[in-house]
């Protein structure tokens, strides 16, 4: 698990998540922690398990 901080697209506050870096590939919904406002994350992880690309989108957007 790695910690990923990112601004959130909603109250735009620096917040973090924690993501699996041994899942290559990431599409699921979770609440701003902040705000409670539902944010879609898509996240790619390479063979080093490293993160990729990240994007944290809008619901809806």
């Amino acid at each position: 698990m790695e910690e990923y901080f990112y601004p959130c697209p909603y109250c735009f506050t620096e917040v973090s998540i924690l993501i699996d870096t041994s899942v290559p590939e990431q599409q699921y919904i979770e609440d701003c922690e902040r705000c409670c406002n539902p944010i879609e994350f898509t996240i790619s992880i390479n063979e080093s398990q490293e993160i990729e690309a990240f994007s944290a989108e809008p619901i809806g957007q």
